[in-house]
């Protein structure tokens, strides 16, 4: 049986779902990923055959199997095969704690999952401060392990804050996320000048109208200062 037949059975067996953005990290030992990569190896090497691509004696295609394999595993589907990243919890409930609004702004690298094309933007995470903070640089980890794997752009924002507020304990968040689809530029319209924004607010974020402009507002001023 396959090394990927063994992991699926794994997942089924504890009736978990693996679809193309699922984490599915702890269903995998780690002397398996070596042998994961092999077996796509030789999947991949069986695409270029058919797609007549002489793999063996065209210099610029005789790894590009293995190539492919470790990309998918261990970059743009990260997300997929790599745990959590840890997010160490800080108090913030003293007399000086920080009781405002948060946020931060993480570049985002992600995968279609339909055509498997890429997607790149941004996401904008604020939260209002609960009674424990994350440090600054975990955002920007979490959302890019959220966004290393194939999803949709309107799953993301999901993923994004549901995983920020399991690490940060707050109920007011939102997850502003403006990215281009390869989908788009590549194939079908080729529309290169196609942008697509999504939003996930929560709580105060959703339900209070003078946060939820000053999180819009924090957007817009970063939009300004942002490198270009």
């Amino acid at each position: 049986m396959t090394i990927s037949k063994i992991i699926a059975q794994r997942l089924r067996e504890d009736g978990a779902r693996y679809w193309a953005g699922d984490n599915i990290s702890q269903y995998i030992n780690e002397d398996e990923y070596p042998l994961l990569i092999d077996e796509l190896t030789g999947k991949f090497e069986d695409v270029l055959d058919s797609l007549v691509i002489d793999r063996r004696n065209d210099p610029n295609s005789m790894d590009t199997g293995r190539r492919l394999a470790k990309m998918y595993v261990g970059e743009i589907m990260a997300g997929r095969y790599d745990p959590a990243p840890k997010a160490t919890a800080f108090p913030n409930d003293t007399e000086d704690k920080y009781d405002g609004m948060l946020v931060v702004r993480s570049e985002l690298k992600s995968m279609c999952s339909h055509h498997h094309q890429p997607v790149a933007g941004v996401a904008y995470i604020g939260i209002l401060a609960a009674n424990k903070l994350i440090g600054l640089s975990k955002y920007t980890r979490i959302a890019q392990w959220c966004a290393r794997r194939g999803t949709l752009q309107e799953e993301l924002n999901n993923v994004i804050a549901n995983e920020i507020q399991a690490a940060t304990g707050t109920e007011n968040l939102g997850v502003y996320v403006q990215a281009t689809h390869g989908c788009c530029e590549n194939r079908g319209i080729m529309a290169h000048s196609s942008l697509t924004q999504t939003t996930v607010l929560r709580g105060a974020f959703k339900n209070d109208s003078s946060t939820k402009k000053e999180f819009f507002d924090n957007i817009k001023l970063q939009q300004e200062f942002a490198p270009r």
